[in-house]
């Protein structure tokens, strides 16, 4: 064999051995994403461990406001629903609607009734409620990170080739906040 024949046939085995990769790559990064939104789904069910000390906190304190009961209500509803559908950042953002409401409450809750903010199975609550956002949050911005990987992957040069081709995956919303948008002035214009 010639180097001329080498090249031939080294060639098209190069780009056989690239488009592998890239396509491996898609999947990889697709898998990560999916990873990611199920850290995101268990840290919100973690959460909902948390519910029935908030249930019996209010009714020990005999706070039956229903805007705290119906928020607790809400937010179990809306964790379960969660797991449903696939990668569903709306869902996730209802979800953080309805744990906002559910802390709003207990802090209005708080107010009506001193002797609560004493107690120490309400600190132990609030203290688990903020852990657990916190871990939320957390999770969040590794499904964002994992979102934006996979979305350069199948967009950028020659990644999106291979997709189109051969993938054809969608680019995956990350996450976002309506209301936290809305205090801000500013808007970029992507």
């Amino acid at each position: 064999m010639n180097e001329a024949t080498l090249i031939i046939i080294a060639i098209p085995l190069l780009l056989v051995v690239a488009v592998i990769l890239i396509y491996n790559s898609i999947v990889g990064r697709y898998n990560a994403v999916d990873r990611a939104w199920a850290s995101v789904l268990t840290q919100e069910r973690q959460k909902n461990k948390i519910i029935p000390h908030v249930e019996k906190m209010v009714e020990q304190y005999k706070l039956h406001e229903a805007s705290v009961l119906t928020e607790v209500t809400k937010l179990r509803n809306a964790i379960s629903e969660l797991g449903q559908g696939g990668v569903d950042a709306a869902k996730l953002a209802l979800t953080e609607k309805h744990t906002a409401g559910l802390l709003q409450g207990l802090k209005v809750a708080v107010e009506a009734y001193p002797d609560l903010k004493a107690s120490d199975t309400y600190l132990k609550v609030m203290a688990e409620i903020s852990e657990q956002q916190e871990q939320v949050g957390a999770a969040i911005r590794i499904f964002n990170r994992n979102v934006e990987e996979f979305n350069n992957g199948i967009q950028m040069f020659p990644g999106s080739l291979v997709n189109a081709m051969l993938n054809r995956k969608q680019p995956i919303n990350s996450f976002t906040d309506a209301e936290a948008q809305a205090g801000f002035d500013y808007k970029p214009n992507l």
